[in-house]
């Protein structure tokens, strides 16, 4: 087994405001002098010396330090590994090389010259050696924001379309079955690295929700990736939500930065293109950011209050089973009862319900599982979101002890 010794958490971070705009193109290459370790494959000769001369440049509070968790993004594939695209257009590529193509659901087939080229990218993406990417700055709010959603008079009409679109955005459960060689494990350490670039950044929360449910399309429309591509697939997602949600998204050398240039400029950019091809450029998808958002400009709530809601919401990104059986919309009113909950004892307000349509009794089954992850959160490896709700800008919530138990409402 490879030892790794990666954190992914800038300990050191440079403000983006600290930075000279002439500088920025190249603050990669110029003006960082120690390299970050990167999240993907190296070498065990390389990651030993690194651990050694460098130490890391990313938070001490990083998880990603542990070998055992690491280990997954091991040794490069030395075997060509078939790799398909379910549900839409079922591709299969045989070692031989030979394909078998059917009709499916995500693929457009326009030409046969972009079907095989898309074919190809796969396959080699798949099969060849990581390298990969970095990122830049934004602020923390959604586009979706406030001001948006508080028109009262069009936000029965949001909601409505949001929860139509919802049902056909959603990730399959138990995707990970079609992907023999990645685990939940290594999905919750990337997801909790996915953090810690969208903080290092300054992005968007949006856009850490936005690029988790692309990452999870991606996944539940291909199969047999392999564990070496699972960063490349992530920072992929990423990107593109950065692109769909960023006022000014981060550059191609910024992804490229942040993973170490374990994957290439030119690796990234081929693997942005397959993802759109598999997810047929369906780019807008309702969040559980979003809902909860919309839930409380209906009714509004204390800063501590819905800091923990983001908080709870944000941490059930982590987690494909139970979270991904759940809407969305569900799991961000769950997110709100129980933050409301916990900081002054009520619970789903007549006004939400009048909203939404869904009861207590309808958003208890979810509510009881953001309360268990709550209760594990600090003992848990991954504390990238925990160590960003302990910011006095999100009033420290992650520190705020959850309740023992909750209120008990039959809901079977």
């Amino acid at each position: 087994m490879m030892n790794f010794s990666t954190n992914a958490h800038c300990s050191s971070r440079t403000s983006k405001e600290n930075i000279p705009t002439s500088s920025k193109v190249e603050a990669p290459q110029a003006q960082r002098a120690k390299q970050r370790t990167a999240f993907g494959v190296l070498s065990e000769n390389e990651l030993r010396g690194r651990s050694l001369s460098q130490g890391s440049q990313f938070s001490k509070h990083s998880s990603i330090s542990d070998s055992s968790q690491l280990a997954f993004l091991g040794r490069p594939s030395s075997s060509c590994y078939d790799v398909y695209v379910e549900e839409a257009r079922e591709v299969v590529l045989e070692a031989s090389g030979q394909e078998v193509v059917s009709d499916s659901y995500y693929l457009d087939s326009k030409t046969a010259a972009m079907q095989n080229e898309d074919l190809r990218l796969l396959l080699e993406l798949s099969s060849s050696s990581c390298q990969d990417a970095s990122m830049q700055s934004e602020a923390d709010q959604s586009l979706m924001s406030e001001e948006v959603l508080c028109v009262s008079e069009y936000a029965e009409e949001i909601h409505l379309h949001l929860r139509d679109s919802e049902m056909r955005s959603r990730p399959r459960p138990g995707f990970l079955e079609k992907h023999p060689e990645i685990t939940n494990g290594m999905r919750v350490i990337l997801v909790d690295w996915l953090v810690e670039v969208v903080e290092e950044y300054k992005l968007r929360s949006e856009t850490l929700h936005l690029a988790v449910n692309y990452l999870d399309r991606f996944l539940s429309g291909t199969a047999f990736v392999k564990r070496g591509k699972l960063q490349l697939v992530g920072t992929a997602a990423l990107m593109i939500a950065a692109k769909y949600e960023e006022i000014s998204p981060p550059e191609l050398n910024e992804f490229v930065y942040t993973t170490d240039s374990t994957y290439s400029k030119k690796q990234l950019v081929r693997m942005e293109h397959v993802f759109l091809r598999v997810l047929a450029f369906k780019m807008a998808a309702p969040t559980t950011n979003q809902f909860l958002r919309l839930f409380m400009s209906v009714h509004s709530v204390c800063t501590s209050t819905e800091n923990l809601a983001l908080y709870v919401a944000e941490l059930s990104l982590l987690e494909i089973d139970p979270f991904l059986r759940y809407t969305p919309s569900i799991v961000a009113a769950g997110a709100y009862c129980l933050a409301i909950y916990t900081v002054n004892k009520s619970l789903w307000p007549d006004s939400l319900h009048a909203f939404t349509g869904y009861a207590t009794a309808e958003i208890m089954p979810c509510m009881t599982d953001l309360h268990k992850l709550y209760i594990s959160a600090e003992s848990r490896p991954q504390q990238a979101i925990r160590e960003k709700y302990k910011s006095s800008k999100y009033c420290r919530v992650s520190l705020i002890t959850a309740p023992a138990v909750l209120p008990f409402l039959p809901y079977e």
